[in-house]
Formats: structure tokens, C-alpha cells, sequence
């Protein structure tokens, strides 16, 4: 499994309802992506990394593994903003653009870390079942389902292949190296096929009709954690509306 399923299998709040913490997770999303930037995207980005650390009580090297990949795109997009092309002067550095850069960083950091909120606390197998009484229709949540399972089918029989091929001085040399990432790939294309013909059988076998049952957890929403989510949601917006007019206005 990733490590971000191992968090989400193991969180405090894995028996809670998906609902509960969608509610915080996403309500603090829509605050990152409403407010202003400058304060309000920072505000927002403190408080839900405290959620994360404090509340669901997430490691903070497994955050930083986690958050670093959309980190740094968000830093190599926030980069181009910082020059400009053309005009009198043709390549230089933008006017105000360190601060639109600023904002772009601010407010793709406080909307990730809300979104890793939801992921670190939720494993998706919570969540794929559930969609069906959202209207989801139950063939695409069916085929999500098989795709989730089979990701890490196929990440274990890489890492294998890749074990096996370094013991056979299969990355010894460049050359070697390269001929052995075109036989991971072949490998693992048949494997893919193989194990999608054997789920075929399998399923056929048990009688599919078209939609996989799935037992599910029945963990009541928590009225009283989603009125806690909500209460400290409002309270987050409210901060960042007081400190608007306070804060230095920036370039």
C-alpha cells in the first residue's frame, strides 16, 4: 500500500464516517479557495495543518512526503509568474510578480493540505461505496473500485520485478538498465492483462450481475463532530475577515 493508504487505514479517525470529515476537510477547501489569498488563504493553511498534526495527529515526515510532489509544482508554477515576456524590455521580471506569486503559493498550499486532510483520515475504500447513494452510478464506482485494487496489484509485482532484476545485475550498466525498464514494462503489461482475465473469471464464476457488493462499515454520522467542523470552519473565516483590514497591504 502507499503510504498515504497506511496513514488513512491507521488514522484516529478511521472509524468515522466519511461525512464528518468531509465536512471539515472540504469546508476548509472552500475557504481556501474563497478568501482573499493574503490573509486568508494563510490563515486557512495554519489552521488546517494544525488539524493535521494535532487533530488526526499525522506524522509530520509522512505529511512532508505526502505534500512535497504538489508542493513543488505549485512552486514551478508560481515561477513562470515571476517573469515577463515581450514588451520594450523583452525578458524580465514581472511587475508584481513576486506578490501574484505569493498568492498562487498560499492558496494552492492551504487548499492541499485541506485536501490531504481528507485523504490522510479517509481510505477511499470508505468513500467508493458510499458514492452509489450519492447517484454515482454503480458501474463507474465498480470500476473505480477494481482500479484502486489493482494499482496496488501492480506496484507489488513491480517493486518484485525490480528486486529480481537487480539481483540478476540487471542495473549494472546504463544499457543494462535501460533494457531492464523496457522488460518491467513488458512484464507488467501481461501481468495487468493476466490478473484483469482471472478477476473476469473469478467474478463470472460468483455470479457478477453488474454491481459488486460490498459490505460497509455503519458508523453514524456524528452530529456532534459535524457541528464542531462547522463551528470551527465559521471561526477560521471569521479570523481571516477580522484580519484583513489589519494586515499590511502587500504590492
Amino acid at each position: 500500500m502507499l503510504p498515504i493508504d497506511v496513514a488513512a487505514h491507521t488514522s484516529r479517525w478511521r472509524r468515522r464516517h466519511p461525512v464528518d470529515k468531509a465536512v471539515l476537510a472540504f469546508g476548509l477547501l472552500g475557504a481556501a479557495i474563497a478568501l482573499p489569498p493574503w490573509p486568508g488563504a494563510v490563515v486557512v493553511g495554519t489552521a488546517t495543518l494544525a488539524v493535521l498534526l494535532a487533530g488526526a495527529r499525522v506524522p509530520p515526515r509522512r505529511l512532508w512526503r505526502a505534500a512535497r510532489a504538489p508542493l513543488g509544482f505549485a512552486v514551478t508554477g508560481a515561477a513562470t509568474l515571476l517573469i515577463s515576456l515581450g514588451g520594450a524590455h523583452g525578458v524580465g521580471f514581472a511587475e508584481n510578480g513576486a506578490y501574484r506569486a505569493g498568492e498562487l503559493l498560499a492558496r494552492t498550499v492551504a487548499a492541499s493540505l485541506a485536501v490531504l486532510l481528507f485523504a490522510f483520515t479517509t481510505p477511499l475504500s470508505d468513500v467508493l461505496p458510499r458514492l452509489v447513494r450519492c447517484g454515482v452510478p454503480a458501474a463507474v464506482v465498480d470500476v473505480a473500485a477494481v482500479m484502486y485494487r489493482m494499482v496496488f496489484l501492480l506496484l507489488d509485482t513491480t517493486a518484485r520485478i525490480r528486486h529480481a532484476q537487480a539481483g540478476r545485475l540487471g542495473h549494472a550498466t546504463r544499457g543494462a538498465e535501460w533494457r531492464a525498464v523496457a522488460g518491467l514494462g513488458a512484464t507488467v503489461f501481461v501481468h495487468a492483462f493476466a490478473r484483469a482475465r482471472r478477476l473476469q473469471d473469478g467474478l463470472a464464476g460468483r455470479g457478477y450481475d453488474g454491481t459488486l457488493h460490498v459490505l460497509v462499515d455503519g458508523d453514524p454520522v456524528s452530529r456532534r463532530f459535524v457541528t464542531l467542523s462547522l463551528a470551527f470552519v465559521a471561526a477560521v473565516v471569521t479570523a481571516a475577515l477580522v484580519i484583513t483590514p489589519l494586515a499590511p497591504e502587500l504590492p
